[in-house]
């Protein structure tokens, strides 16, 4: 039956999009949060908007929608404190902590991550607690501190677990595989990594699937096997341009670019790692050092394989060059 009431309808239409959100279902999430934004705007209802900007904040960022993701999460964390709602304003973290972690403002990130959770303990949301304990084990990774990473992992898992909140579980445990594969642990980080694919596979999810798909990329890369890890890159490439994301897009020409060089082709490899670096700033969000890990290992086995002067002019090309046109140029050789 029809919702007679423009508030409840509302109100029905940001529910469900939550909840297609936390089921994987992006895109069908973004059009009916579109739909109560709407709806809210039309009342004047100031928590029904802050509610929708938050979702559209977190939509925007796995679009790669940066400057989006900012006003919209900005606004909504301001009318959730004006609103004095808590539960409110610990939505807008996730969105905000975010983008400081991929400006490499990582104190801000932990401030968020830290405020949001005493916000959670204090409402007893459990399911937000882990979310929170996963934003500070990835921090814990980008800082340094790989064992602080581990712990924090595994209590995000333990807590989202008891809630049986499976989206949290996973979150987690693609901070684990993270950790380990850093570590320099393939196997494990594989065969987590293998257990995220095949659980994202069951709820047709490809934003979180483009990351996966990338690290399973990178382990074959590091373990030698040149034919996997190409498969498994341009595997990750679609899930990326599935999302939208030009920062996902980058991530698979980058593992390319690792196949690529270990595959013997290194001017290809420094092409592709050109263009990546175009489309990371064409977002205004270059890699950060603490993430930049791959790309300098990919870069000097490249440059090793081809000299400096060649890999610097065929870097430069690749700055030109979209993504479509930089894959092109490599299917040439």
């Amino acid at each position: 039956a029809a919702v007679e009431s423009p508030r409840r309808r509302a109100s029905a239409q940001w529910l469900g999009a939550y909840g297609l959100f936390n089921a994987g279902a992006v895109a069908a999430a973004d059009d009916l949060n579109a739909l109560a934004l709407q709806g809210f705007e039309a009342l004047g209802d100031r928590w029904g908007i802050a509610a929708s900007l938050g979702r559209r904040a977190v939509h925007a960022h796995i679009r790669g929608e940066l400057a989006g993701a900012r006003e919209d999460g900005e606004r909504s964390a301001r009318l959730f404190r004006e609103l004095g709602d808590r539960w409110g304003e610990l939505q807008s973290v996730s969105p905000l902590a975010l983008l400081a972690t991929i400006d490499g403002d990582y104190a801000e990130a932990a401030r968020l991550h830290h405020e949001g959770l005493r916000i959670a303990e204090e409402l007893g949301l459990d399911v937000e607690v882990a979310t929170r304990l996963s934003g500070l084990g990835r921090l814990a990774l980008l800082t340094g501190e790989p064992d602080r990473a581990r712990e924090l992992h595994e209590r995000a898992r333990r807590v989202a677990a008891e809630q049986g909140y499976r989206f949290g579980e996973i979150h987690a445990e693609i901070g684990l595989a993270l950790g380990a594969r850093r570590a320099g642990a393939l196997d494990e980080a594989q065969a987590r990594l293998v257990r995220i694919r095949d659980w994202y596979a069951e709820v047709s999810t490809e934003a979180g699937n483009a990351l996966v798909l990338a690290e399973l990329g990178f382990v074959a890369e590091q373990r030698g096997d040149a034919a996997t890890a190409l498969s498994t890159h341009l595997d990750g490439l679609t899930a990326a341009r599935a999302t939208g994301n030009p920062r996902a897009v980058a991530l698979a020409l980058e593992g390319l670019a690792g196949a690529r060089s270990l595959a013997g082709d290194p001017e290809s490899a420094a092409l592709l790692l050109g263009a990546a670096t175009a489309a990371r700033e064409r977002t205004g969000a270059p890699l950060p050092p603490a993430e930049s890990a791959d790309v300098e290992r990919i870069t000097r086995a490249a440059r090793t394989a081809l000299g400096t002067g060649a890999f610097e002019g065929a870097f430069a090309r690749g700055t030109t060059l979209s993504p479509d046109e930089a894959l092109a140029g490599t299917n040439r050789h």
